[in-house]
């Protein structure tokens, strides 16, 4: 499948390329070496997933197929916009491989393991791009509640096994710790846990008298 990968004049002129690329970078002052770098991460991207577009049992390919595709965007943008590529590299890396997992699910129903891997990256992605914009424990937050909807999903969506329906123990456990943290960050937690307390006491009487 890969035979070409072996071919030396491939390789050289990859090579005559590069080095072209940093040389005209070094006399010009322009980053085109990152441009290239990029452009040949995107590139082979695209060469992944054209082995899954030409055999859809080579499902595998979609997932460094997108990773390379983030990468590739990613070092595009940094070597154009460095401060944005700064903000947008984690998003943009954890992003496309997150998406690479829920493609696999995509195309075969029977991989629902993929969307736990999958959420991992969508959440962490998510994380990486609001770590600036919000405290350590308010993205802690967000990570967990991620989490819970990942296995949610888990739940909801079918499978060829039916409704996975254990995984919603795990997605109400990581809700709560979520809730819990985000609460913690916004210094509420003094006020949920004792009307926490309250709506459970009334819950307890409002049983024992319905029961009488």
């Amino acid at each position: 499948m890969f035979k070409w990968l072996e071919s030396r004049v491939l390789w050289g002129g990859l090579l005559i390329l590069a080095g072209i690329v940093f040389l005209i970078q070094n006399i010009i002052g322009f980053p085109i070496g990152g441009i290239f770098w990029g452009a040949l991460m995107g590139l082979g991207g695209l060469i992944f997933l054209g082995v899954f577009l030409n055999n859809r049992e080579n499902w595998w390919a979609l997932i460094p197929g997108f990773a390379l595709v983030g990468i590739g965007a990613t070092i595009l943008i940094s070597s154009v916009f460095p401060r944005l590529g700064d903000f947008l590299s984690g998003p943009l890396i954890l992003g496309g491989i997150g998406v690479g997992f829920f493609a696999v699910y995509l195309i075969e129903r029977n991989n629902w393991w993929a969307i736990i891997p999958g959420g991992v990256m969508v959440t962490l992605a998510i994380v990486a791009g609001l770590d600036n914009l919000i405290s350590g424990a308010g993205t802690g937050g967000i990570f967990f509640l991620g989490m819970g909807l990942t296995f949610a999903i888990v739940a909801l969506l079918p499978t060829t096994q039916g409704r996975m329906k254990w995984a919603w123990i795990p997605a109400g456990v990581l809700t709560i710790m979520g809730l819990v943290v985000m609460a913690a960050a916004e210094n509420l937690f003094n006020y949920i846990w004792p009307a926490g307390l309250i709506a459970l006491g009334i819950f307890f009487v409002y049983r024992a008298v319905l029961s009488r």
